[in-house]
């Protein structure tokens, strides 16, 4: 999966989020629950986890993402992306002042070792 590298490299914290709904338009964030703070190694190794989800086709189940994931700039001011992860589609949606349009929708392969390993910290966030 592609993310944009300027923001991957400018990321200092990210902010994982149990999604409860949809937004009510897209570019806005998808509400829900903050789970947990990533920031040091446990941000870099997520992101990691993300950059290297294989590839795969569009699967339809309406896009129902569960989670997403918030990069930040050290300044924690405006979000630089935000991903939000449909596991039963293999979607990813993503957003933000960091994020040219050729990425903002990306599918992944769901039962790769990388993204189960992505659920895995997920739900480990929010037991």
């Amino acid at each position: 999966m592609q993310l944009p590298a300027e923001a991957v490299s400018a990321t200092v914290l990210i902010e994982v989020v149990r999604i409860s709904a949809l937004p009510a338009k897209r570019g806005v964030a998808y509400p829900g629950r903050t789970v947990a703070y990533w920031a040091g190694s446990e941000a870099a190794d997520a992101l990691t986890l993300i950059e290297n989800l294989p590839g795969s086709e569009q699967h339809r189940c309406g896009f129902s993402p569960g989670w997403s994931v918030r990069a930040y700039e050290d300044s924690l001011g405006l979000t630089l992306f935000e991903a939000a992860f449909c596991f039963r589609c293999h979607e990813v949606r993503m957003h933000g002042t960091a994020v040219p349009p050729a990425l903002a929708t990306q599918f992944f392969d769901a039962d790769a070792p990388p993204a189960q390993a992505l659920l895995a910290l997920f739900r480990a966030a929010a037991p």
